[in-house]
């Protein structure tokens, strides 16, 4: 469980995070949901510690990460998962090694028990025959899930994503959303999707906080989420929606054209 309390961050004076306070539950996908510029990517960096908050506590199982001095801090690193939004492979390394990269870097097991691990990984998420190619050789889908097998290759509690369906078909990302969700129940970590995907909400928002000008403005479950009545939510359901189903179109036309 993370723990978010009376949060706040400025940038040279203006607030853009305001008194949050959130619990982000184990075993669940947490999803951060909220127009460009609401304050949701600010939070996401925050939690993980890339950015230090003006005040308040982020507290991972009852450990404030800003309280944590450098040895502290590291071996909270390691229990950590993380999937960036462009995947952030390294183009000069093949899947595998991408994959092994965390587990070279911060476990002390030796080098088969690495690979085995790691090609367990890549076997979770269906890319057992791609250990073999580079980044450049596989689909934008292929690229996600070989980042999803290296987030989770040393077992994280904490599993934090940013954007992970960006750039991707809406085929493609539900079989992300799916994994995702399927891997955050399969070895109950607590997941926390940053995301602005309708179709990511309805299909695996298990508790939804949505912020706007940085405030937590609303905060339940997709089974909750459509029956609101706060009107902030429901302008950017029918706004995403709307968005959605333009880019659809385009998409089929293209496929026609």
């Amino acid at each position: 469980m993370i723990q978010v309390h009376n949060v706040t961050k400025s940038f040279e004076g203006r607030i853009v995070l305001d008194r949050i306070e959130a619990i982000f539950e184990a075993g669940k996908t947490n999803l951060i949901i909220g127009r460009s510029g609401s304050g949701k990517t600010v939070m996401m960096k925050s939690i993980v510690g890339l950015l230090r908050p003006d005040a308040g506590e982020i507290c991972y199982d009852g450990r404030n990460i800003l309280a944590m001095g450098k040895t502290e801090l590291k071996s909270l690193r390691r229990e950590m998962g993380m999937l960036f939004q462009g995947s952030a492979l390294f183009d000069s390394m093949t899947v595998l090694e991408n994959v092994m990269f965390p587990l070279d870097m911060f476990s002390h097991e030796a080098a088969r028990d690495r690979r085995r691990r790691a090609l367990f990984c890549l076997e979770r998420v269906n890319l057992a025959d791609a250990g073999d190619l580079y980044p450049s050789e596989i689909s934008g889908g292929m690229m996600k899930r070989a980042a999803i097998a290296r987030a989770i290759a040393l077992q994280p509690k904490y599993l934090l994503c940013d954007e992970p369906n960006s750039g991707l078909d809406p085929k493609t990302a539900l079989v992300i959303d799916e994994l995702i969700h399927s891997i955050t129940r399969e070895y109950h970590t607590t997941t926390i999707i940053n995301t602005h995907d309708m179709n990511s909400v309805m299909h695996i928002g298990e508790n939804i906080i949505f912020i706007r000008e940085g405030v937590k403005e609303w905060q339940g479950s997709k089974e909750q989420v459509v029956s609101s009545n706060n009107a902030a939510l429901n302008d950017f359901i029918f706004a995403s929606d709307l968005l959605r189903k333009a880019r659809e179109l385009e998409e089929r036309q293209a496929r026609k054209g």
